[in-house]
Order: structure tokens, then sequence, then C-alpha cells
């Protein structure tokens, strides 16, 4: 069952054809894409139900809960393979000679306890030590010393190793020597996850914004702002929101962004990934009830502090540890899924780019020699949580187009706050044969090769479109990184009016599945060669 009904239900501007249209399309891509924890009515334009959008989560990993089992089983792996590696090295004279001699080899069940006890051991120490919490406040060094010293004591259960070693095989040496290698070991392996699991943009620090004066919000802003840290954090302070007046905590008066009223707006024209909530729970509760809406309408992330009650003799234990234990509220689905689609990309990216090179070079000299400028066009255009960057297309129109922009304004044919000309006489002819073959948006690749940019996702939009938004619950389509083909675009692109293009957005977001960006990325290569709504 699709959303979009729900969607497009508002109060006397939707026409019931235009929405059965746009709901005959999902029905025809697939029934697969319904979901049980989407079927409910929106309370609010752009926004699901509180209670049924995403389960609250106790999350303790780094930028996502994949990545932080990734970093358990390369952990993991780093200390088996030191082990194997420094054993193998010191014992290179008494390995078996040939197949028969492997196969004729005793592996005890002692031997199997010895290296299960070993394995858990490893885990949890660096369990222990915070090595998978999600907003670790610490500098790069400090995460460096912390590896070192889970490896030193992860060492200590080999020592066993020498002691049941009935052969002499495993000597103190042997100890040594995987100690020295499960350092560099287990920091090659993270490095190597965090680059395959992440793009580059995703590893910057994470900008949070607190709601909340009291105690616990000064305590997360004395460790997000001390002077060691800020600069090499995980996470870096946005500043602080609350409708106490009476603010006197020096580390939350300097960063005071506004008043609860005043969220939606900072969250609009602040690039915010998570919010982190430190209002008193007995006192606010509707409060950080309203706050926690307001970020699922805008797709901003919000997470709670989890210590709600205090016992007076009694310590509460939480399973997994942080120095602020929090609870989530996810706006989009966020697990293992993500880092394939993030390997779709950079393969896709990387293979289309070297594919069209013979093509791109033909573009390119077409582009130099039928009119001046340069080749490509260069735009800053927002993406995923708001943040800029630069996107590339192959220029299509004269040099000076952007300039020209506002004596066209009166001619806009778009409703809302984009901008669009059926007939632009900024664009050369060149220009329009590469629009209606949608080659002049092949640039883009690279921007997908980057991290900044998705094979499927909302298309990027310009900060003058996006600066007219006037309604938060369009800044939603900002919760997932920008793409090269979407919903939008293989269903009319331009025919489609500005409400119908981010009510589609909306439905990818809510949608979003592995299964669901491969039938777009199919169905892009018809919409393509027909050129349906291409300006």
């Amino acid at each position: 069952m699709s959303l979009l009904p729900w969607l497009s239900r508002r109060p006397d501007d939707r026409s019931p054809v235009r929405a059965a249209k746009h709901t005959s399309w999902v029905s025809r891509l697939g029934a697969s894409l319904s979901i049980p924890e989407l079927e409910a009515v929106r309370t609010r334009r752009g926004m699901p139900t509180p209670t049924t959008l995403w389960p609250l989560t106790m999350s303790a990993g780094p930028a996502s809960a994949f990545i932080r089992r990734a970093f358990q089983v390369s952990d993991l792996l780093s200390g088996l393979l030191a082990l194997a590696g420094a054993f193998l090295v010191l014992n290179l004279d008494e390995l078996p000679g040939d197949l028969g001699e492997f196969l004729a080899l005793r592996i005890t069940v002692e031997k199997i306890l010895l290296l299960c006890a070993f394995a858990v051991f490893w885990n949890r120490v660096f369990s222990a030590l915070g090595l998978y919490e999600r907003l670790r406040i610490a500098a790069k060094g400090q995460k460096l010393a912390r590896i070192a010293a889970a490896s030193s004591l992860g060492t200590l259960p080999t020592l066993l190793f020498v002691l049941f070693s009935a052969s002499r095989s495993f000597t103190i040496e042997t100890v040594l020597l995987f100690w020295a290698i499960s350092i560099p070991a287990v920091i090659a392996l993270r490095e190597a996850v965090r680059i395959l699991g992440t793009s580059p943009s995703d590893q910057q620090p994470r900008d949070v914004l607190i709601v909340g004066s009291g105690p616990r919000a000064q305590a997360l802003c004395q460790a997000l702002s001390e002077p060691d840290r800020a600069s090499t954090s995980d996470v870096r302070l946005v500043g602080v929101v609350d409708s106490n007046q009476g603010v006197t905590a020096h580390p939350v008066r300097q960063h005071v962004l506004g008043t609860l009223d005043d969220l939606e707006t900072v969250l609009k024209r602040t690039v915010v990934d998570e919010v982190l909530i430190a209002l008193p729970i007995k006192s606010c509760y509707q409060q950080i009830q309203d706050v926690i809406h307001t970020c699922e309408r805008l797709g901003v992330q919000s997470a709670y502090l989890a210590d709600v009650f205090q016992p007076s003799l009694g310590r509460v234990r939480y399973e997994q540890t942080h120095r602020f234990a929090i609870g989530t509220v996810k706006v989009v689905q966020d697990d293992f899924r993500l880092a394939i689609k993030r390997a779709m990309d950079m393969v896709g990216a990387a293979v289309g780019l070297v594919l069209l090179a013979p093509l791109l070079l033909i573009i390119a000299a077409g582009i130099k020699l039928t009119s001046p400028g340069p080749v490509l066009f260069v735009q800053r255009r927002y993406g995923l949580n708001k943040r800029l960057f630069w996107m590339y297309k192959f220029r299509t129109m004269v040099r000076n187009a952007e300039a020209l922009q506002p004596t066209l304004e009166e001619r806009n044919e778009a409703r809302g706050p984009i901008f669009k000309i059926a007939e632009d006489p900024r664009v050369t002819w060149i220009g329009y044969l590469l629009r209606r073959t949608s080659l002049d948006e092949v640039p883009q690749l690279w921007n997908v090769l980057k991290g900044e940019m998705s094979l499927v996702g909302p298309r990027p939009m310009a900060v003058r479109d996006v600066s007219r938004f006037d309604e938060g619950w369009l800044m939603r389509r900002f919760s997932m990184r920008p793409g090269l083909t979407c919903l939008w675009q293989i269903s009319g692109r331009s025919n489609l009016g500005f409400d119908a293009w981010m009510e589609f957005d909306l439905e990818y977001i809510d949608n979003w599945s592995l299964r669901l960006d491969c039938l777009i990325l199919l169905k892009t290569i018809p919409a393509v060669l027909r050129g349906t709504g291409a300006q």
C-alpha cells in the first residue's frame, strides 16, 4: 500500500485525479513497497505518526549501528589474524610440509575453548574501553591510546596458551610478537572499515544541537566545548536551544541560538546532524514531545538522555555504556543496507566514468567549440542534512546565466520556490541537446564517487530554491543523500509540479530499499531515452 494518498491529502488544494495518478505509478512499481510500520495516517503534513515511524533505539555505535558491528568484527578479525601471524612466524620450521601432514594436525577441544575465551575477552575489552560508542567525545590521539590499551589488555589471555602448550610451540616470544602486531592490525582494519563503510563526507564531525539548559545540558556543553576535544572530536556543538530565561552557566549561555519556539527556524537554517534533548522529563514532558515531532517533520535525527530517573541508593546499568546514555529517534532507515548502497554508488560511479570517458571528452570539446566559457557548470547545492557541496554539470547555458536569472524571474513558469522556463533563452543549442538526453548530469558521477551524492536519491536543490522554502516539512527531503535519479526523475520531471516533486521525494525516503533503488535505476534508462519532462 502506498503512502502517497496520505502524503498528498491537503485541505482543498489537492486534486483527487492528480493524487490518483501518483498512486497508480507506485502501484505499477510494485506492491512490495508496503512496510507495516509505515501503514499509519500522517498526523501532520510531511510527517508520519511519531509512534510508528521508526522504533526508539538505544544506540551506542559509531555513525550507524552497522559500522559499530563492522568495527566489532574487524577488531576480532585483527586479533585472530595477528595471533595466527605471530604463531606462524615463530614456527616456520615446524609447519606441515604437505596437505597430508596438515590434515594430521590434532585440534583439541582444549585449544578451541582457549581460542573462544580469547575472542570473547578481546571484544569485551574493546567494548569496555568505549571503542564502540556512537558519540565518543575524544580526540584522535585518545582513540589510538584506547586501541593500544585494549590490545594490550586483550593480550593477557594468550598467556594461557603458553601454559597449555604441550609442544612448547607457543612461547612468551609469541605473545610479545602478537602484541606488537595486533595494535597496527586493529588500526589498519578499522581504517579500512571506515573508508569502505562511509563516504568522505560522512567522516567529518557530526554537528549536534542541544535542547535544554539544565545540569545535564551544561555537562554536555562542557564536554563538547573543551578546547582539547572540540577540534578533533567526532561530534561538534552547533548551539543550544531552550526557553529558560535564567540561563547563567557559561558553557550554555555562550551557545544559545534561541528558544524552543525557534527550534524549527534553527533547524531550517543550520546544518544539524542530531538534536540531543536534555530537558527534564517531569516538568517538560510536552516540550520533549514537541521537539521530537519537530525533528521528525524536518527530517533531523533526535536523541534524548536516557538517565531519566535518579535512584538514591541503587545504580542504573546501561547495557551499552556511554558517558551520556541516550535513546535515539531515527528518521530514516539506518542499517547495513546503507553500506551496500554506498558500495553500489562507488562501483557504479567508477565504472560509469571509465566507460563514458570518450563521450565526456567529445561533449567537453563540443561545449568549448560552440560557446565561450568553461566546460563545466559548478554550483553550490544542498546535500545530506543541508550540507552545501559543489555539484558538477556540463554547462548548457551561456556563461553569465546565473547573473541573468533575476531578469527572468517574472517569466518563471513553475509554482513554488523553484525556477523553470520551458524555452529558457539562456540555453545554448548544444545545451538543449544535452538536457534532452540528460547527458549534462553525467559529471555528477564524480559527486557520487566523492560521497556527496548517491546514484538514487532526491535531486540536489539550489541555494536560491531552498531559501524560499516556507514550510518546515520540506526540509525532510534532506535526510537522505541527494541522487542522480529519483522517483520524480522517472515520473515526468518538469511536467510535474513542485508539490508532486516533494511528495515523490518523501515517498522515496519513507519506502527506501535496495530493491527500490534498482527499480528506479532500471526505469531511468527508458525515461532518459524518451526525454519526458526534460528541460
